[in-house]
């Protein structure tokens, strides 16, 4: 469980756990923005694109994939999943990993425009409730020179996000714009998306009015 401030456990009163199903930091220390208690779990899921997959396709696949398999093992639990892919032209960027794949995303995205196609899907076996939103960002990248790629990525390493640049972070400064609706999908999970689905699937996020 996460160890949460105690005068915010009063907006945690649910009948059902809530999982995330992920072990990305990112995602943690997002979902804890909502004040509500809940276990990480590792989903069992090859994120490997199929041939010719479409990066919005591939991340909506992904993240059902992700909430099912650990939803099959925690049956009464309400469970999140979220995968994110970075869409260049049609092309999936997935997390680079090592420095010189990091180098090579962040030259082939140098003065382009990227779609950071964050998925996330919310999945309780028990009730039968499954339901999946898509949250696109668009990311306009600066025209970047070789100095200013190599000196980002030693400061940084994002070497574990997609697309090689933590927009919260020193990233900011590769960009020109970014365009969304949901501000905290570029970090990795879209939480007015996220929000609204628990709601649907039975989580309370705040506290019921009190009436005299």
């Amino acid at each position: 469980m996460n160890a949460l401030d105690p005068t915010a456990r009063h907006h945690t009163c649910n009948a059902r756990p809530l999982i995330l199903g992920s072990t990305s930091r990112y995602r943690k220390e997002l979902l804890s923005r909502l004040h509500l208690d809940f276990d990480t779990v590792a989903p069992d899921v090859d994120e490997s694109p199929r041939s010719g997959e479409a990066p919005d396709r591939l991340a909506v696949r992904l993240a059902l994939a992700k909430a099912r398999d650990v939803a099959s093992r925690n049956p009464e639990a309400v469970v999140i999943g979220s995968d994110q892919v970075a869409d260049l032209a049609g092309n999936p960027l997935g997390k680079p990993g090592t420095h010189e794949r990091a180098t090579a995303q962040l030259k082939s995205m140098s003065g382009q425009t990227v779609i950071f196609q964050t998925a996330v899907a919310v999945v309780c076996a028990a009730t039968g409730y499954e339901r999946i939103e898509l949250a696109p960002v668009k990311v306009v990248f600066r025209s970047l020179s070789d100095e200013e790629i190599e000196s980002y990525l030693r400061a940084e390493q994002p070497y574990d996000c997609a697309g090689s640049a933590k927009s919260e972070g020193l990233g900011i400064a590769l960009l020109d714009r970014i365009d969304n609706d949901d501000p905290t999908a570029l970090i990795g999970l879209p939480l007015i998306r996220t929000a609204r689905m628990l709601r649907e699937a039975g989580i309370r996020l705040l506290p019921a009015t009190q009436t005299d």
